[in-house]
């Protein structure tokens, strides 16, 4: 054995691979541990979607292989979506790849476009995956900040006193993970023009549109973005179906054929049930949304309660699955986070994971029942 790759030695285990292991194994040993840090939603999908996968099984034709495109219906149920929720019209044959999730499509859109010594635009903080796929392929990081008071808008001022030249993609992110900033028309149409006038690919990662947030946005609604934007969408938190690894890349139908061209190489196509399900979730109605967010704006409410227990600072103007939350000047996140859960059985997520800014806060999720949040809130009342 001649050693690993180089490239292993640029990543570290995903944080939450390694940090699971230890709090199943404090379960294990009869802790009882409730996981307020992981944004895995713990709600069912709906009957409707369970039906249609099971339906799907039945058929002997399901169990071979797929297309890579998917099923026409998939992609037009996709584009139905898209036109419904963001107002934007896509062509279903041309500009819609569904994915097997949208993590996934990270790792595509970054073999299409990277070469080894690229640079790649990354929210600080921002979703850790970004960092290691990058890293993985040999292109160089570089980090920008968030105006958290502006709803998330980056710190393109900044920017453009760097050199840029070698800059070939940028990640954005709204609602935002792990912030929760929301984002707005204005961010997104600052963002496409700068995106040409720099002659950088954007790329939309965009899950949480539909969590807490009352306006879902799309950066393909906005005028321009279809010359220099693709997006990222999921069926994960929308839908509570994060293990079925449903995702969707939308856009422009040349670049999508590049992403396809490494996908075809990656994958044998996605099972029909899944394709089945996939499309009885994005056909369900308004009343799906408003439940969702009715029962995510209750726990919200619960986790907030938690915040003030522990003497933290949030805004109450986020969307998504978290809670970020700010550490009082003078305490540590760490010890903090340690103490949760070795003294009280509670796991929350350090903010540092998510990059340099991240350090002085944690994150805490809603994706666990109210019942739970509650026993949380009692474990640390004085």
């Amino acid at each position: 054995m001649k050693g690993f790759a180089d490239r292993i030695g640029t990543v570290e285990e995903y944080y939450f691979s390694a940090k699971l292991r230890e709090v199943n194994q404090l379960i294990t040993d009869g802790k009882p541990v409730i996981n307020l840090g992981i944004g895995s939603p713990d709600l069912a999908p709906d009957r409707l979607v369970i039906d249609a996968l099971k339906n799907a099984a039945e058929n002997p034709k399901a169990h071979g292989y797929q297309n890579y495109q998917g099923i026409p219906e998939l992609r037009i149920a996709m584009a139905e979506f898209y036109s419904r929720e963001y107002k934007v019209k896509l062509n279903p044959g041309k500009e819609i790849l569904p994915l097997m999730g949208s993590k996934e499509g990270i790792m595509h859109l970054s073999m299409a476009f990277l070469n080894p010594g690229d640079e790649v635009l990354i929210p600080d903080p921002g979703y850790p995956t970004y960092t290691s796929v990058t890293r993985l392929l040999g292109a160089e990081p570089v980090y920008y900040s968030l105006n958290l008071a502006d709803k998330g808008r980056p710190n393109l001022e900044e920017l453009e006193n760097r050199d840029l030249s070698c800059v070939k993609i940028m990640w954005i992110n709204y609602p935002h993970m792990p912030t929760g900033a929301a984002g707005s028309k204005k961010i997104l149409t600052d963002l496409v023009a700068f995106a040409k006038k720099h002659s950088i690919v954007l790329l939309h990662d965009n899950p949480y549109s539909h969590i807490l947030n009352a306006e879902p946005l799309s950066i393909l609604a906005i005028p321009g973005a279809e010359e220099v934007a693709l997006e990222l969408n999921s069926l994960s938190k929308t839908f509570n179906m994060p293990g079925w690894r449903i995702g969707m890349l939308c856009g422009r139908e040349d670049w999508i054929e590049a992403v396809l061209k490494v996908k075809s190489n990656m994958d044998s196509g996605m099972f029909l049930g899944l394709q089945k399900g996939a499309i009885a979730a994005l056909n369900l109605g308004k009343n799906w949304f408003t439940d969702l967010d009715e029962l995510y704006q209750n726990r919200r409410k619960l986790v907030w309660k938690l915040a003030d227990l522990l003497g933290l600072n949030y805004a109450k103007d986020s969307a998504g699955l978290f809670v970020w939350c700010k550490v009082p000047e003078g305490k540590s996140p760490d010890e903090l986070v340690d103490y949760l859960l070795y003294e009280k059985n509670i796991f929350i997520t350090p903010g540092k994971i998510f990059g340099p800014q991240g350090e002085g806060y944690v994150r805490i999720s809603l994706c666990m029942p109210e019942f739970k949040i509650l026993e949380a809130i009692n474990r640390i009342k004085p």
